[in-house]
C-alpha cells in the first residue's frame, strides 16, 4: 500500500507561553526533482525551537513575534537558511540542493568489514549516552490512523472490523486518534505519562485513545526492542555485530558533517530481526536516523505485509534523544481481513537531568487529565501538533457524516451476534443468544435486556428471562453494578435470580452452545443442572492501589432438577443420562474477598486498567464463605476458604510460563453442589486450565488443591533448532503439567449420602498429568497430547483439540 497519510512531525524545545503566536508554514523542496523532502528538519537557529516536515515535505511551526534564522536540512542535501522578521503568519518554502559525498578510500583487510568498525564505535557512543542520563521529561504529540477497506464501528472500549470483502480493495482511513502528552523517565525503569488533550474521529471511543508516543515507542538506543511480545535486537545492541550483517553503502552530508548510511539484516535470515538502514554521524558516531522493516522470521503468522519503523534523533544538551517515531503497518489475514494502521509521534521539549523525585512515580503508568476531552478548537490551534492532511480532513468529514446519520435497528442487527444493540447503551439478545437446549429445560427461549455504562459509565444492569418448554418453568435474573470513585474503583453489586444453574459452574470452561449442539445432534448433554433462587449484595473497594477488599451477603435456595426432554435431531434410540441430584437446602452466608495486583495501570479518564507492560507479574486473591445456622437461620453451618496464586513469567525470547495454584478447603459439612470439581473435559476436546485426562465434573471434593503449569514456547525452539521446512511452517509449541489433590470429609459424605457415590473418586495422592500441544499461528485451534503419570486406569493417554470456540 502506498502511504496515503501525510504525517507532520516537529521538533521543539520549551516554547514560552505568550498571548500571541504566529504560524509559519511551507514546504521543503528538493531542487533536483522539485518534490517535497519527507521528514526534513527545520530549526530555529540560536534557540531551542524546531520542527520537521511531513511525508510530503510540508511543515508548520508556531513562534512568537520576533526575528529568527530558519535553517532547513536533510541528509544528503545542503542546508538552506533564511532570515525572517515575524509579525504575522507567513509562508516560506525552502529549496535544498543535493550534496553527495564520496567515501574516503578505505583499506579493507581480509575478514574485516568497515561497517562493523563504525557499528562498534556507535555502540561505544551508546554507552557514553547512557552514562549522561539520570532522568528526563518530554512533551509528545501522537496521531494514529486506522485503515480498513470498509468503515468501522466502535463500542465503548473496542473497535470492530468486518471480515470478508475483496482482497484487492484499497485501504482507506476509517478512524483517527490524536493526543498531546507529557512523559517522565528516571533510571533504571521509572516511567510515567500524562495525556493533556485528546480528540478522535466520532466513531472511535475516547477510552481507546491512550496510545502515546512515549509509551509505545521502540527506542533503538536500547539493546532489545519488543514487537508482538518478541524481543528483537537493535542494530547498535552490544552483540549486534555477531547477529547482523552490515554493509557501508554511502556517506552523506547532513548539517555540515558526514553521516554513514549502513544497510543491515540478520546473518541468519531465519532469525527474527530487522532489515533496513541505520545512519551514524561520522564525528561522534551517534545514531541519527533509522529506517527499518521486520524480516519474515519476525512476522507472526505472516499476517503483516508491511511493518516499517522510522525514527530520528537529535542532541539535547549533547545527549541524543528520539524526536519522532513512525510505525507503518499493513496486514492481510488469509484474504478475509485487510487492514493497516499508522502511529505518528513527535517528541520534543526535552528537559534532561532535572532530578525528578522518586515519589513522583506511582502505580499510574498513564493518566488522562480530567479536562483532556474538553479542549476546544482554540486550544488545538495554539499547540504544536501534527496538522491533518487532505486525506485526513476528508476522512474526518466522511466519518462524522456517517456517524451523524441515525442508525436503525437493522443497521445494528447481525444474524451472527449474541447481542443486538438498540443504542449506544442498550441492547437485547441477538439471534445467537435467544435459544439453548439442555435435557432439563428442553428447547428454551432466552431474552435479555442489557444497559451498559449509564450515568457517566458508572451504572450497568441486565435482566434475563428464560422459558423451558420441557420443564414448563419461567426463570429470570437481574444483576446491577454501580461504580464509585474518581476512577470507578469501588463497586456496589446487587443481583436476584430464579434460574437453572450448572453444577460445579466455577470449574466449567465450556459455553452453553457446545452442550446445545452435542444434545441436538448426538443426544449428549455432558453438564448437570439444579434449580437455584436467591439474591446477593456485595461491596468491593480498592482500598490501596494494589489491594481490593470485598464483603457481601447472599441467600440461596437450591433444588434438584430432573431430565424432562428426550429430544434430539439424531440418535433417537439413545437416552439422555440422568441429571445428578443435589442436596436440597436453604442457605445464607456472609462473603469476603481480597485481591493483590501489583501491575501498574492506565487511568483512561474513566477507569483504571491494569497492564503488565509485557513484563512478568503475579496475582494473589482469596475469598471466604461463612454460613452459621445459629445466626442466619440456616439448615447448616459451614465455612469455605479459597486462595489463588497466579503468575506469568517471561522466559527466553518470546517464550513464557504461566503458573496457577488454587486451594479450596472447608470446615463443616458441604452440600454436594457447593463442592469444588477438578476442571475436566469431554472426549476429544481440551481447554486451557483444565485436566485433560479427567472427565467433565468427574472428580470433586470439599478440599481441593490444583496446580497448573503452562509453558508457551511459541516458535522459538523450531527457530533455534534451525530445522529446514519446519521452522518456516510457523508452528507453535506448548507444554502443560497439571496436579490435583482432592478429598471429601466424613461430615460431607454423611450429609450427601444418597447423593454422591459411597466411594467417590478421591486423589489423596495427587493426580499428575503432563503433555504438549502443537498449533499454527493462523489457526484458532491446536492439537494436545497428554499422559497420566499416576492413577492409571482410563484416559491414560488423551489426544484432544483445544479451541476458544468451544
Amino acid at each position: 500500500m502506498k502511504s496515503a497519510s501525510v504525517i507532520f512531525l516537529f521538533f521543539i524545545f520549551s516554547i514560552p507561553l505568550f498571548s500571541q503566536v504566529f504560524n509559519i508554514r511551507g514546504r521543503i523542496f528538493s531542487t533536483e526533482r522539485e518534490r517535497g523532502l519527507s521528514y526534513a528538519n527545520l530549526r530555529v537557529l540560536n534557540t531551542m525551537y524546531g520542527t520537521a516536515a511531513n511525508s510530503e515535505g510540508d511543515y508548520e511551526l508556531k513562534l512568537t513575534p520576533g526575528q529568527y534564522y530558519l535553517a532547513a536540512s536533510y541528509i544528503g542535501f545542503k542546508s538552506d537558511t533564511v532570515l525572517i522578521n515575524l509579525i504575522d503568519d507567513a509562508v516560506i518554502n525552502f529549496y535544498l540542493e543535493p550534496a553527495s559525498l564520496v567515501i574516503n578510500e578505505v583499506t579493507v583487510l581480509p575478514g574485516i568489514n568497515p561497517a562493523n568498525a563504525i557499528i562498534r564505535k556507535a555502540i561505544e557512543a551508546k554507552h557514553k549516552r547512557e552514562n549522561l542520563i539520570s532522568d528526563y521529561t518530554f512533551s509528545g504529540f501522537t496521531k494514529g490512523l486506522i485503515k480498513t477497506t470498509s468503515d468501522i464501528a466502535a463500542g465503548d472500549n473496542s473497535v470492530s472490523l468486518d471480515v470478508g470483502g475483496a482482497d484487492t480493495a484499497k485501504l482507506k482511513i476509517t478512524g483517527i486518534i490524536e493526543n498531546e502528552s507529557r512523559g517522565y523517565f528516571k533510571v533504571p525503569d521509572n516511567y510515567k505519562e500524562e495525556i493533556i488533550a485528546r480528540k478522535q474521529s466520532s466513531n472511535i471511543p475516547s477510552a481507546i485513545n491512550t496510545l502515546t508516543g512515549g509509551r509505545i515507542i521502540q527506542n533503538f538506543y536500547t539493546d532489545d526492542i519488543k514487537f508482538s511480545g518478541r524481543e528483537l535486537k537493535s542494530p547498535i545492541a552490544d552483540d549486534a555485530a555477531g547477529f547482523y550483517f552490515f554493509n557501508l553503502e554511502d556517506s552523506l552530508a547532513y548539517d555540515n558533517r558526514k553521516v554513514y548510511r549502513i544497510y543491515f539484516e540478520p546473518e541468519d535470515k531465519s532469525d527474527p530481526g530487522f532489515t533496513g538502514r541505520v545512519f551514524i554521524a561520522s564525528d561522534d558516531y551517534n545514531m541519527v536516523k533509522i529506517d527499518v522493516n521486520l524480516n519474515d522470521a519476525a512476522n507472526p503468522g505472516g499476517i503483516f505485509t508491511k511493518v516499517n519503523v522510522f525514527q530520528q534523533y537529535l542532541p539535547f544538551n549533547n545527549v541524543y534523544m528520539p524526536i519522532d517515531y513512525r510505525l507503518f503497518v499493513e496486514a492481510n489475514l488469509l484474504g478475509l481481513l485487510k487492514f493497516g494502521f499508522e502511529i505518528n509521534s513527535i517528541l520534543y521539549d526535552y528537559k534532561i537531568n532535572t532530578n525528578i523525585n522518586n515519589d513522583f512515580f506511582d502505580m499510574a503508568l498513564l493518566t488522562v487529565q480530567p479536562d483532556a476531552d474538553k479542549k476546544d478548537s482554540v486550544y488545538w490551534t495554539s499547540i504544536q501538533s501534527i496538522p491533518n492532511t487532505l486525506e485526513e480532513k476528508t476522512a474526518y468529514r466522511r466519518i462524522d457524516s456517517l456517524e451523524s446519520v441515525p442508525k436503525t435497528f437493522w443497521d445494528r442487527f447481525s444474524f451472527l451476534s449474541v447481542r443486538t444493540e438498540l443504542s449506544d447503551n442498550f441492547s437485547v439478545s441477538g439471534p445467537l443468544g435467544i435459544y439453548h437446549f439442555n435435557r432439563v429445560e428442553g428447547n428454551s427461549l432466552d431474552f435479555g435486556l442489557f444497559a451498559d455504562n449509564l450515568a457517566e459509565k458508572r451504572f450497568s444492569a441486565q435482566t434475563t428471562l428464560v422459558y423451558g418448554f420441557a420443564d414448563k418453568k419461567f426463570k429470570w435474573g437481574f444483576t446491577s453494578e454501580y461504580l464509585l470513585g474518581k476512577f470507578r474503583t469501588h463497586s456496589v453489586n446487587v443481583s436476584a435470580y430464579d434460574k437453572l444453574n450448572v453444577l460445579f459452574s466455577d470449574s466449567d470452561e465450556y459455553s452453553s452452545l457446545l452442550p446445545t449442539l452435542t444434545s441436538l445432534f448426538d443426544k449428549y448433554d455432558f453438564k448437570n443442572y439444579f434449580y437455584e433462587s436467591g439474591f446477593n449484595v456485595k461491596l468491593v473497594s480498592e482500598v490501596l492501589p494494589v489491594l481490593k477488599l470485598g464483603i457481601g451477603y447472599e441467600y440461596r435456595e437450591q433444588q434438584t432438577a430432573s431430565v424432562n426432554s428426550n429430544f434430539s435431531f439424531f440418535s433417537r434410540n439413545k437416552e439422555y443420562e440422568p441429571n445428578r441430584p443435589i442436596y436440597n437446602n436453604v442457605i445464607g452466608a456472609i462473603t469476603g474477598s481480597f485481591s493483590f495486583d501489583f501491575r501498574k495501570y492506565i487511568e483512561d479518564g474513566y477507569f483504571r486498567r491494569r497492564t503488565s507492560e509485557g513484563k512478568s507479574f503475579f496475582l494473589f486473591s482469596g475469598s471466604v464463605y461463612i454460613s452459621d445456622e445459629k445466626y442466619m437461620n440456616n439448615d447448616m453451618s459451614l465455612t469455605i476458604y479459597k486462595l489463588n496464586l497466579y503468575t506469568s513469567i517471561n522466559s527466553f525470547g518470546s517464550t513464557s510460563a504461566r503458573i496457577n495454584l488454587v486451594g479450596n478447603w472447608s470446615t463443616g459439612a458441604v452440600p454436594y453442589q457447593m463442592m469444588t470439581a477438578l476442571a475436566g473435559n469431554i472426549q476429544s476436546l481440551g481447554k486451557d486450565n483444565t485436566f485433560r485426562t479427567v472427565d467433565y465434573s468427574e472428580v470433586y471434593g470439599d478440599n481441593v488443591i490444583t496446580l497448573g503449569f503452562n509453558y508457551n514456547f511459541g516458535d522459538e525452539l523450531f527457530t533455534i533448532l534451525d530445522l529446514p521446512i519446519i521452522e518456516d511452517m510457523q508452528l507453535l509449541l506448548g507444554a502443560h503439567l497439571n496436579a490435583g489433590w482432592t478429598s471429601i470429609s466424613a461430615e460431607s459424605k454423611m450429609l450427601n449420602a444418597g447423593v454422591i457415590p459411597e466411594k467417590p473418586i478421591e486423589y489423596t495422592k495427587p493426580l499428575v498429568e503432563i503433555g504438549f500441544s502443537l498449533g499454527q499461528m493462523l489457526m484458532p485451534l491446536r492439537m494436545e497430547f497428554t499422559w497420566k503419570l499416576n492413577h492409571f486406569g482410563k484416559n491414560n493417554f488423551v489426544v484432544g483439540v483445544n479451541s476458544a470456540a468451544f
